[in-house]
């Protein structure tokens, strides 16, 4: 039995892949996984912001291309990648979420320090806007940097001298195993809330291909779904897209499905939150729909704070930077 996947050809994307693909094998003896390598627009454009060139979406429609036209059987995305605000293609799903990696984000540095005691005026590299205006409230004076490239690329140009900081994913570092040779110091939800979806795999396939996606379901892991259920339906709900400020955490806990959440103003001067919890019989036929009412009932807290007018704004504000810079 073969089985072909779109993927990127990055490092990370290919860990990211071959790992998926050993799961499958361990589930589905005999299986033959053939990688098909993508290289995006967003991997191809590297000097400027990726809002500014399309969004994370970039990552995830040319890969996703590749198995609409029959070129591959499904895709492996990075599941903060997939867009919140547009739909995939017809016919196309996430019909698998493996188990989920640490979702938090952590500052890696050449000596290992933590944000307080980076050096007032520091340089702090990161293109992600969620990362910006959070530890801007922790650290007013640090200068913020665009930093665009792999883990490797980046890591390079901390050590270079370009950046006296940078914050990553600590998923990405663990996935391609520098995590515990790479200075770093995590950063708890409370300082930094993580992306949605931050941590999680994304298997995208054709919904109507029953085979394809059985085997593909024989690595689902039924907490993280849950949890990306909560917080994408949060995203969804509140319509946002890469310009937005916005983060979003699930934990499940002893039967308590818990929802972090967090709007900001583009410049990071105003900031929203909002939590929630409900019990969610984890293996229980309404546990996805319970997740998906929670994430939409944080959004709507949201909302009564003026969430909607922040991200509005936030679209304004980068769109009008983007003509500047151009």
């Amino acid at each position: 039995m073969k089985l072909r996947v779109a993927t990127r050809g990055s490092n990370l994307a290919l860990v990211q892949t071959r790992w998926v693909a050993t799961q499958l094998a361990a589930k589905l003896p005999g299986l033959e996984v053939e990688e098909v390598h993508v290289r995006t627009k967003g991997d191809r454009i590297q000097d400027r912001p990726l809002a500014h060139v399309g969004g994370k979406g970039l990552f995830v429609s040319e890969v996703e291309a590749v198995v609409v036209r029959g070129e591959a059987d499904f895709a492996v995305h990075s599941l903060k990648d997939v867009p919140g605000d547009v739909p995939l293609a017809e016919g196309m799903g996430i019909v698998s979420v493996p188990v989920r990696q640490d979702p938090r984000d952590v500052l890696v540095t050449v000596d290992g320090c933590d944000l307080q005691s980076l050096a007032r005026g520091a340089k702090v590299g990161t293109t992600s806007r969620r990362r910006v205006v959070q530890l801007q409230r922790q650290r007013p004076d640090l200068t913020f940097v665009p930093l665009r490239g792999n883990i490797e690329t980046r890591i390079r140009k901390l050590h270079e001298g370009q950046c006296d900081a940078i914050v990553l994913a600590a998923a990405g570092l663990a996935r391609t195993g520098v995590l515990e040779e790479t200075p770093h110091v995590v950063l708890s939800p409370e300082i930094c809330l993580p992306a949605v979806g931050q941590g999680a795999l994304a298997i995208e396939g054709a919904l109507a291909d029953d085979t394809l996606r059985s085997q593909l379901a024989s690595i689902e892991d039924s907490t993280a779904r849950i949890q990306i259920t909560a917080e994408r339906a949060m995203l969804q709900k509140l319509e946002g897209n890469c310009h937005s400020s916005i983060a979003g955490h699930a934990t499940a806990a002893e039967g308590r499905l818990r929802l972090e959440a967090m709007v900001a103003s583009y410049d990071g001067d105003q900031m929203l939150s909002a939590t929630s919890d409900a019990y969610v019989d984890l293996r229980g036929d309404d546990a996805l729909r319970r997740a998906h009412e929670l994430g939409e009932e944080v959004a709507e807290h949201l909302f009564s704070q003026g969430a909607r007018e922040l991200i509005r704004e936030a679209e304004v504000s980068a769109m009008r930077d983007q003509l500047t810079s151009n």
